[in-house]
């Protein structure tokens, strides 16, 4: 992410109009305009995740590696993270973005997050 600008967007091709924009299960997942797959909202938390959320409690911004209690996700037993602070744009009932805030004062963000719905 040092060197380019990484946009990631999820869509989701619903047909109803009855949930929130952010309560959809299934998204197609773009990253800089190429698909890499699908991804489903989770319910519950898992145990990793619940360990992350503990430990990254008092952080506010910051990015890094933190060992992972399930060492068979990953190969070296290290999940990586980072936590930061996101502006959220309303463009419609269909359309939010999320975009990170640059504590160093670069301009423009590193991080663009785009929630769509088509239908």
């Amino acid at each position: 992410m040092e060197s380019d600008m990484v946009r990631i967007a999820l869509e989701s091709e619903t047909k109803t109009h009855k949930k929130k924009l952010l309560e959809e299960f299934v998204w197609a997942v773009y990253c800089n305009g190429r698909k890499m797959g699908y991804s489903i909202r989770k319910k519950h938390l898992g145990d990793d995740e619940l360990h992350v959320t503990q430990l990254l409690r008092g952080v506010s911004t910051s990015a890094g590696a933190l060992p992972t209690l399930n060492h068979k996700e990953s190969s070296d037993g290290e999940l990586t993270y980072m936590r930061a602070r996101f502006e959220r744009v309303v463009g419609s009932k269909d359309s939010e973005a999320l975009h990170m805030i640059n504590p160093d004062g670069a301009p423009g963000p590193e991080l663009s997050i785009f929630f769509l719905r088509s239908y």
